[in-house]
């Protein structure tokens, strides 16, 4: 078995806990880890070490698990990403070339044949929020943002999942590209910003009614 280089393990593991084959709470087992990913420890270990600082991965005694966020924590994601994805949205308003409109409408009502899937809907919609944070043209936003988006791996359920929150949610980006297809920054920013305050929402009520 040869090294992989570590980024490429870090790379994998991220992958993994961003599509939920690992979630908050489970439990991440570095010879597991190597098997799965083909490749030896020591780069599995060191990407280990690099999630954990990252505050991606906590210790449960000697054990390194994924990471969940707590209330505060949430509400202070989503304030920074309200305000990172809201520039982005003013941005690419700007910036965008017109294919990169056609590709964001394009990918809306493909989305629409995902309704019935939450989990495809919302890998469906991480590339759609990450074609705006391209169209922006700002690869220091762009940076930002998907440190933002490591974090919001660590959310145990999609907001998505919630009754009707698809459909709505496929009206508020038809909302944001009319407005960056317009040239409109100021309204491009506020539909995106407004959408991201309706997910959080979604949010809040759900961990309401966990108790």
């Amino acid at each position: 078995m040869t090294d992989a280089p570590q980024k490429d393990a870090y790379a994998m593991i991220l992958e993994a806990i961003d599509s939920g084959i690992y979630r908050p709470g489970s439990r991440l087992v570095e010879s597991e880890l190597a098997d799965r990913f083909g490749v030896s420890r020591t780069p599995i270990r060191e990407a280990l070490q690099r999630l954990e600082t990252q505050s991606l991965l906590t210790r449960d005694g000697r054990s390194l698990i994924v990471a969940s966020l707590d209330h505060a924590q949430m509400a202070e994601l989503y304030a920074v990403r309200q305000e990172l994805e809201g520039l982005a949205a003013r941005l690419a308003a700007q910036h965008a070339a017109t294919e990169e409109v056609a590709v964001l409408r394009d990918m809306v009502e493909q989305d629409r044949a995902l309704l019935g899937d939450p989990e495809a809907l919302a890998r469906s919609n991480r590339r759609f929020h990450h074609q705006i944070h391209l169209a922006s043209h700002n690869r220091y936003l762009v940076q930002q943002l998907d440190l933002v988006y490591r974090s919001m791996a660590l959310m145990a359920r999609t907001s998505l999942a919630a009754a009707g929150r698809g459909d709505d949610a496929m009206v508020e980006h038809a909302a944001i590209v009319d407005a960056i297809a317009a040239r409109d920054g100021d309204r491009a920013a506020d539909a995106l910003k407004s959408h991201l305050s309706t997910a959080f929402q979604v949010r809040l009520r759900e961990e309401a009614q966990r108790g």
